[in-house]
């Protein structure tokens, strides 16, 4: 059986668990609901601004918040290593048939799809708050496609924390330390050009940032596509690295058990 037939039944497997979970999915969209629509009116004549740029603060908000939910949700996919390390189903799987690196693809596609589902949510709350998209589908596409691969980067990190330390406090621990810096270390609810310099030098090499620019490019009536692929390609490379990272953790477990 080839290692994609694997993942493919694996992954299946974990969303079992989330389709019996659907309340969930709910507890999840809370927090961006309240950024959306609590902070998103609060602060909405910050884009009467010279030089924010944007429409309204409703269309710049969104890309905002679906990003954040990607970063905020997949930074406890460590949790989930972890319950089945405890379990004991991680060493079933140990001296099963099955490719160790379907055992960690299976928890980045079942992510991705649950954030997938999450993304395309908040893209129609926004809507229904009154956000336009003028890059039409393809934008909004490519938005939910920079929120998967930024859910990759961190739900593979999370991955291996938590099969390289074992502990859920790290990972609760981590997560609190990274999630706000790095969403307001970006151009996530303000626009770049009135950040600080040395802000707008940070996010240059922010993960978050490179997600947003994509996703906001794309969005534009008039997208510069070479920008966009810059971004993303940035975003798909990390993504890719750190997948291969959370693989080489898992083995280095096999070998300690």
């Amino acid at each position: 059986m080839s290692i994609v037939t694997q993942t493919w039944w694996l992954t299946l497997r974990r969303l079992q668990v989330f389709v019996r979970q659907p309340g969930y999915l709910v507890i999840t969209l809370i927090q961006p609901m309240i950024w959306l629509f609590l902070f998103g009116g609060l602060f909405r004549k910050v884009a009467e601004l010279p030089g924010f740029g944007a429409v309204s603060y409703v269309d710049y908000i969104v890309p905002g918040v679906v990003v954040m939910n990607a970063l905020s949700s997949n930074m406890w996919a460590g949790m989930g290593a972890m319950e089945e390390i405890e379990r004991g189903t991680m060493n079933r799987f140990l001296v099963a048939p099955v490719s160790r690196g379907a055992l960690m693809n299976a928890s980045v596609v079942e992510q991705a799809v649950s954030t997938t589902i999450q993304s395309v949510i908040i893209v129609l709350l926004g809507w229904a708050a009154g956000a336009h998209y003028p890059g039409g589908v393809l934008g909004v596409a490519v938005l939910i496609l920079a929120s998967v691969l930024l859910g990759t980067v961190f739900g593979a990190m999370s991955n291996a924390v938590g099969m390289l330390v074992r502990q859920r406090e790290t990972i609760i621990g981590l997560n609190i330390f990274l999630l706000l810096p790095l969403t307001f270390l970006s151009s996530a609810f303000m626009a770049a050009s009135l950040m600080p310099g040395w802000m707008r030098d940070v996010a240059d090499y922010n993960p978050v940032n490179w997600a947003l620019d994509a996703a906001r490019g794309a969005l534009a009536s008039q997208p510069d596509w070479g920008a966009v692929a810059f971004s993303g390609g940035l975003l798909a490379v990390l993504a890719a690295a750190m997948v291969w990272l959370s693989t080489r953790t898992f083995r280095s477990y096999q070998r300690s058990v």
